[in-house]
């Protein structure tokens, strides 16, 4: 009989690359798939546009809030609605094993798991674990780190820095393709300028006050995010896109540089493909926090250079990314000496281990 796992994660893309990384590995070795997330989420979407055929299930989750809001007092009542709901999907697909890898709609599953006495993995992409991570841990049976600042913050006899588990279609770029796909030529070096699965409204406009001044050193590939495409701009050397799909590995082959913000899963997939890159973190105004840190831990090691972004202006735009430009050669060697993260196969063998 094949064996099951059920994955859960959700809430931003972040929340379910790693998933979506693990679930053809898992499909190819004839494991049985199911998926739980929230049905309004951006799981939904990426899951059932990946994997078709791969039973999704919608739950209810509550939003795990730091801030005041009335919603806080309801809340609870939809995580424990999520709980019952998990309970019920568990029960009916018999999974072997849970993979979680947080967001909010993880915590009802996770909790659910402990209830039905199933193993769960959770895998934490941040230096600090996020909130819904945090509530999870407990019901746990086995945590992977991606920073190993992180395992000293959890518990020690159940804790492991696995790295970031990257994507493998990511290393079948091919330069010369993503040359011919956007018509750019070898003499001049690219960068590619991201802003996370929202886009980035503040990193956009630096982009295109800048524009005259980067495209005397660039070529220009602009993931931009959905909407955020200005079709004013036309100049050559320089290509927006909402967002890239199925050749981003050959965009990402022919890239030297790369200006991103700081989510965990993107700056450990630049590091494995060595990729020097100018990290521009979310706001603690924006977030909790967690790019900073994770910025922060890649400029200690020699990966990258962080600019905050209440300190972006043209002008320190401009200069970060001369200094990113003359440092390329110190960022590389850097990079090449950095620890090995797991593979996907790692991942595998140890989720096969867990498997009751």
């Amino acid at each position: 009989m094949s064996k099951h796992i059920l994955f859960t994660g959700g809430g931003s893309a972040g929340h379910v690359t790693v998933n979506t990384a693990l679930i053809p590995f898992f499909e190819k070795k004839g494991w049985d798939i199911s998926y739980i997330g929230s049905r309004a989420g951006i799981e939904n979407e990426i899951i059932t546009d990946q994997f078709p055929h791969i039973p999704f299930y919608g739950i209810s989750s509550g939003k795990l809030r730091r801030y005041f809001s009335w919603k806080n007092f309801t809340d609870p009542f939809l995580v424990m609605k999520g709980v019952m709901d998990a309970l019920s999907v568990i029960r009916k697909t018999k999974p072997d094993i849970i993979f979680s890898k947080g967001g909010f709609v993880s915590v009802p599953v996770v909790m659910a798991a402990k209830i039905a006495g199933i193993p769960v993995a959770i895998h934490e992409s941040d230096v600090t674990p996020g909130l819904a991570n945090k509530l999870a841990v407990p019901f746990a049976t086995k945590i992977f780190t991606t920073f190993p600042e992180t395992v000293k913050a959890l518990p020690e006899n159940k804790t492991l820095c696995a790295g970031s588990i990257i994507r493998e279609e990511l290393f079948t770029g091919d330069d010369k393709e993503g040359k011919r796909l956007t018509g750019y030529f070898d003499q001049k070096p690219i960068l590619m300028i991201m802003g996370g699965s929202l886009g980035a409204k503040k990193i956009n406009e630096s982009v295109r006050e800048n524009l005259k001044e980067l495209l005397k050193s660039f070529q220009i590939v602009h993931i931009c995010g959905k909407g955020n495409i200005e079709p004013s701009f036309k100049e050559q050397g320089y290509k927006q896109f909402e967002f890239i799909k199925g050749e981003l590995p050959h965009y990402l082959a022919m890239t030297d540089f790369v200006i991103s913000r700081a989510g965990s899963n993107s700056i450990f997939e630049f590091l494995a493909l060595k990729k020097p890159m100018l990290l521009i973190p979310l706001s603690r105004e924006a977030s909790r926090g967690d790019q900073i840190l994770n910025a922060n831990s890649f400029v200690k090691q020699g990966f990258a250079l962080k600019l905050e972004e209440e300190e972006l202006t043209p002008q320190s735009f401009m200069e970060k990314v001369k200094e990113l430009q003359s440092n390329k050669a110190a960022f590389i060697k850097n990079m090449e000496k950095a620890p090995k993260a797991y593979t996907i196969q790692d991942m595998y063998e140890e989720l096969t281990s867990m498997a009751k």
